[in-house]
């Protein structure tokens, strides 16, 4: 629906680039002015405010909050979407990739929604929606760091709708399947067979291939949505009936 979101401003980690850059660039076709929290900027169109952030640092978010603010003169939705991804079983794993996977993927969102909560109190149509993944909720090989990071924001999401609910903030979670991302890319082409792997890929999603990220943003916007006044604390699954759906093999 075209214009539900004028006069509100959007800030949007991670967007510079796949979920983050769909989401941001329909946020704006629908009315918002948008800012772009990241750590390069892209070929964002000229309407977008960039504000160089770096996730986890404190100060870095704070400032950046604060410059949204200033330029925009207020905050209402937060589409808190800075990630990393990780392969790699447990025993794979360091310490130092722990804390490295963690510190983006949920203290970040910590850090921004603390940073954002003050100014999202002050609006009428205030929404915080956090970019989580079917591997928060579904046991995936080889992505033990991740999975439980994003198992983490999942939970991270309902507590924040409990605490914030009665303020007027609502808050929720976008959980994808395997989306078709720089970063899946990256993936895909350090793989021994691209192809196979990517034909694995598509397999595994029961519709038959990955998710895009302007589904993904689609999803983003009906939940950041002053239309969705009744949505809170919902994760909501954008990956092709992967989580929920248990299909007999073909032939």
């Amino acid at each position: 629906m075209t214009g539900e979101f004028d006069g509100l401003v959007a800030l949007v980690t991670g967007g510079g680039s796949g979920i983050g850059r769909s989401a941001a660039e329909l946020l704006a076709a629908r009315g918002a002015r948008v800012a772009v929290l990241d750590l390069a900027a892209g070929d964002l169109p000229g309407d977008m405010l960039f504000v160089r952030t770096d996730v986890t640092d404190d100060r870095s978010v704070r400032d950046a909050v604060e410059a949204v603010v200033e330029h925009f003169g207020g905050l209402d939705v937060v589409v808190n979407n800075a990630g990393i991804g990780a392969q790699g079983d447990v025993a794979a794993t360091t310490d130092d990739e722990w804390v490295k996977v963690f510190d983006v993927n949920v203290f970040g969102m910590a850090r921004v929604a603390r940073a954002c909560m003050p100014h999202l109190r002050n609006s009428r149509s205030a929404a915080i929606v956090n970019t989580g993944s079917i591997a928060g909720s579904a046991g995936l090989p080889q992505r033990a760091v991740y999975s439980a990071s994003k198992g983490a924001v999942h939970a991270l999401t309902r507590a924040l709708a409990a605490d914030h609910v009665r303020e007027g903030v609502r808050v929720n979670a976008v959980a994808p399947g395997t989306a078709d991302t720089p970063w899946v890319r990256r993936l895909l082409d350090s793989a021994p067979d691209p192809g196979a792997e990517r034909a694995a890929l598509d397999a595994r999603q029961p519709h038959g291939r990955l998710v895009t990220a302007d589904e993904i943003a689609a999803a983003i916007a009906y939940l950041a949505s002053p239309l969705s006044g009744s949505t809170t604390g919902t994760v909501l699954a954008v990956d092709g009936g992967m989580d929920a759906l248990r299909l007999r093999p073909r032939g």
